[in-house]
């Protein structure tokens, strides 16, 4: 199985590779010295917890033989699970544009008990590469959250709990930084993400006391421009008053609202008939566009309301897994707090589209 689309980065242009062997995937086959496959993985490569992994494995319904596509494997907690029940014969794919993602696929694929590809780059740019190759897999899936490693991480500038470099990229490759964003963005604009992206109330007064504090090169700084700009009783609220802020930056900085809109219909065409496709959310910006698109794909008919009989003829490509979102029970609410504002969705390809 070998690329032949190389995977674009929006900061900077992914490198043009020489030659046949693709800069940006990683090809593993592991096998033992008999020919009969390594048992499965047991190593813990992190402390990173997969969110609502029993879930989302019952939901794809992972089989002998099939291929699976995880378009975020971070810390691969949920890859190790589907990749025990796909077997010797069955081939996961690990998509991720974090550097630091290929150290820890290439630990996996060494154990794995399946075959293994890797490709370097974001979710949408990956599943593009994959198309141009034709690969159809049986699941893809998503998880859209912050792995554990990429917040601990000091030097990423993720977290507002400590003093760091204003980075928040989770493709260190790219240029653009939290700190070309805060310092070179005029204010309005500032704003505007503030307010989109984190649902920021106190935005305006936010953002004019990041342009009032220029140059700012910390994540201390950040966090101390953010609560000099909200009144007094904002910042005794519930939660971080950062935390809002914060995240608007993280989404900005990685465009990561467009490369889910782009990612959605892309994960879609690719699958199999009778294919199963899940994401999971942390906040409502992510959730609304991904239950927005199932619920499109599950849709039938598409007349207007006044017309009395159907006249489209448009048939549902989707069934639904999961009519409402699942979120994490009781136990691993409190196991892991993390991952108590995660939702799951999923949905089964039951018809092509029609074009």
């Amino acid at each position: 199985m070998r690329l032949n689309a190389a995977a674009a980065h929006t900061y900077p242009p992914a490198p043009v590779p020489t030659g046949r062997k693709r800069s940006y995937m990683e090809r593993n086959r592991p096998a033992g010295k008999d020919g009969r496959a390594l048992s499965p993985v047991e190593v813990v490569m992190s402390e990173h917890a997969p969110v609502l992994a029993d879930e989302l494995v019952s939901l794809l319904a992972p089989e002998p033989g099939q291929t699976a596509v995880d378009c975020t494997f971070g810390g691969g907690g949920h890859a190790r699970r589907v990749a025990e029940l796909i077997g010797p014969e069955g081939t996961l794919i690990g998509i991720d544009r974090d550097p630091a993602a290929q150290e820890r696929f290439n630990r996996f694929a060494a154990e794995a008990p399946c075959r293994t590809l890797f490709v370097s780059s974001d979710f949408a740019a990956g599943l593009r590469a994959l198309q141009g190759e034709g690969i159809r897999p049986d699941m893809v899936y998503v998880d859209l959250g912050m792995s554990s490693m990429q917040v601990d991480a000091y030097e990423r500038g993720f977290s507002y709990s400590y003093d760091a470099p204003l980075d928040m990229r989770m493709d260190t490759r790219q240029e653009f930084t939290a700190a070309d964003l805060v310092n070179e963005w005029p204010e309005a604009r500032i704003a505007q993400v503030l307010r989109r992206f984190g649902e920021e109330r106190h935005a305006g007064g936010v953002a004019r006391e990041i342009v009032s504090r220029r140059p700012l090169s910390s994540t201390g700084e950040l966090v101390a421009a953010i609560k000099a700009g909200m009144p007094a009783s904002a910042r005794f609220g519930a939660g971080h008053p950062a935390k809002r802020s914060f995240q608007a930056i993280r989404i900005a900085v990685n465009g990561e609202l467009e490369a889910l809109e782009e990612m959605l219909p892309l994960a879609w065409s690719q699958l199999k008939l009778g294919g199963r496709f899940a994401a999971i959310s942390f906040h409502s910006l992510e959730d609304r566009p991904v239950k927005q698109f199932l619920a499109a794909k599950a849709r039938g008919c598409i007349c207007p309301p006044e017309l009395p009989v159907c006249v489209c003829g448009h048939e549902p490509e989707a069934e639904l897994l999961t009519r409402r979102a699942i979120a994490p029970g009781p136990e691993e609410a409190e196991r892991n707090p993390r991952s108590r504002s995660a939702h799951l969705r999923a949905a089964r390809k039951i018809a092509e589209e029609v074009s």
